[in-house]
């Protein structure tokens, strides 16, 4: 029986890997679900799933969460913050952890599945952003397995069969959408609200990553992603835009041959994947229909209108700090937009001035990335206040 704890268990990635997990009830159980500050889903998830234990990020909402568990008549233990969490994914209480909780905070307690050994079903897309050579090298200490659960990774680790792209690939090409503003102008983006943003056409996701897909910077931080996951340099990495979203990346090999994955849009395939690897298990998404389809459409990527693609190449090269501060410019350039504190083109210019603002230095600790984030953060808030960019 293998025991998973699920980190972001009420977003949408949770659900999915929570739907995957109850279809496999003699292989498959929840141990510990984990949750920021929602603690009505939290309890509702408990009362279904019956882990053992029960997280909640903010400390403030423990006393709620545990009379809920109590009048619930559930066995579900308690806990609260950050350093509970890190301590039961690295202890006895799971041997695979579903790394879903959005954003830098997810970094610690991936870190501490790493160097676990845990089996890892990374969904956190900025812990390999943020600190992606100190995640693999702790992975690769420990014997920790790292499934990627972004469609793309997934798509690259199923046709590499788990293995680093080596001196036989020649090329991994990520597919992307394109958004909800796929063939738009930049004068046509100008106006764009955070519902139309967050609108995507293919995939169900959370508000961040939607917006994420809408500038191109969910594209960008995945070629990051790659780059640390698969061993591959810059000039090695590729994006297409392939609006039906039924190959999810090509892997091109040295003799010409090319392999793809392709699936629905359904993160479950991917999460099942993670949970049964190296086996194949059901995951509850139907059967790819081609004939239905009918046409498969690919164009490159308008780096023109959507910089952020352009922006995270960049700082890819850049290494360093780089990526970090790209990451922490993006998420306070995004929140912002979400609050309808600045326009949607403004992300970009955000970001792109805070990175042609901040020294890069070696990435060389946590706490040097941290601080990189920190300063990047007050920048690009400093400059949303000011109106430094409108």
């Amino acid at each position: 029986m293998r025991s998973i704890a699920v980190l972001g268990a009420t977003g949408s990635i949770g659900t999915s890997a929570l739907d995957v997990i109850a279809r496999h009830p003699d292989a498959l159980r929840a141990g510990v679900l984990a949750a920021g500050g929602n603690v009505e889903a939290l309890l509702a998830l408990c009362a279904t799933h019956q882990p053992d234990h029960a997280v909640i990020g903010d400390m403030a909402c423990l006393p709620r969460l545990q009379s809920g568990l109590r009048s619930a008549g559930l066995a579900t233990q308690a806990h609260a913050g950050a350093e509970a969490l890190c301590a039961l994914v690295a202890g006895e209480a799971c041997d695979t952890v579903v790394a879903a909780i959005v954003g830098a905070a997810g970094l610690d307690s991936t870190l501490a599945a790493a160097r676990a050994g845990k089996r890892l079903l990374l969904a956190n897309k900025e812990s390999l952003v943020l600190a992606g050579e100190l995640l693999i090298r702790a992975a690769r200490e420990a014997g920790a397995t790292i499934v990627p659960i972004d469609s793309e990774h997934n798509a690259i680790f199923q046709c590499l069969h788990g293995r680093e792209a080596g001196a036989d690939v020649r090329r991994i090409t990520l597919t992307a959408s394109g958004g909800p503003f796929r063939g738009r102008s930049r004068a046509q983006l100008a106006d764009v609200t955070p519902a139309e943003a967050v609108a995507h056409p293919k995939w169900s996701m959370g508000p961040k990553i939607s917006v994420d897909s809408a500038t191109l910077m969910n594209k960008g931080l995945e070629l990051i992603e790659a780059h640390h996951l698969f061993g591959l340099a810059d000039a090695r990495l590729d994006v297409l835009v392939h609006p039906q979203s039924l190959v999810h990346s090509l892997v091109e090999f040295v003799d010409g041959s090319t392999l793809a994955q392709l699936g629905l849009p359904d993160m479950r395939t991917s999460l099942a994947v993670g949970l049964g690897w190296p086996q194949r298990i059901p995951s509850g998404v139907g059967a790819l229909d081609l004939a239905a389809h009918g046409r498969l459409d690919f164009e490159p990527p308008d780096l023109d209108t959507f910089p952020c693609l352009r922006l995270a190449r960049e700082a890819l090269r850049a290494g360093g700090t780089a990526p970090a501060m790209l990451n922490a410019a993006n998420e306070t350039a995004v929140s912002a937009f979400l609050q309808g504190r600045i326009g949607f083109l403004s992300i970009a210019a955000l970001v792109e001035d805070t990175l042609a603002a901040l020294q890069v230095e070696p990435a060389q600790s946590l706490a040097a990335l941290g601080e990189a984030d920190a300063r990047a953060r007050r920048h690009a808030e400093h400059a949303i206040t000011t109106g430094a960019l409108q």
